[in-house]
């Protein structure tokens, strides 16, 4: 048995601003991250560093469809889906899945914590694209010094 985690949101932004809020490195480090090597491209890897952690993430396998999906890989036992839905009224539902770690107590802590890691996401991602708002800006510093 695997674990998964799911998030989503509806944002009040069309899909293609929704698409690259998510792939852009300049927008992302408005809410999400403090600093990628570059673009997510399909086949291309990435390096994301995050403000409150000092070690950086690799960002592998990445598969990109334009306006539509995002995958890639950031722990070798997962892979992340993040989905883009255009609605009528011309929002975007965006769907967040991370799954393929095995059932066991560590891995089960993991799953918890990554459901609110991408809930975290998709607020701020909402937040920036439809306000401005950097929610993340200061929020985890707390954790710079563990």
């Amino acid at each position: 048995m695997t674990l998964e985690t799911n998030s989503s949101i509806q944002i009040q932004k069309p899909v293609e601003e929704v698409f690259e809020g998510i792939v852009n490195p300049e927008k992302m480090t408005k809410y999400f991250i403090s600093e990628s090597s570059g673009r997510l491209v399909t086949g291309k890897e990435v390096i994301w560093k995050f403000p409150e952690f000092e070690d950086k993430f690799p960002i592998t396998d990445i598969k990109i469809e334009t306006n539509r999906s995002i995958f890639f890989v950031w722990d070798p036992e997962t892979v992340v889906k993040i989905t883009l839905e255009k609605l009528a009224d011309q929002s975007t539902l965006v769907r967040v899945n991370e799954n393929g770690k095995e059932f066991n107590e560590d891995n089960l802590k993991w799953a918890l914590d990554n459901s609110g890691g991408w809930a975290n996401f998709l607020a701020c991602l909402k937040a920036y694209l439809e306000y401005g708002i950097q929610l993340r800006k200061g929020a985890f510093d707390f954790m710079r010094n563990k």
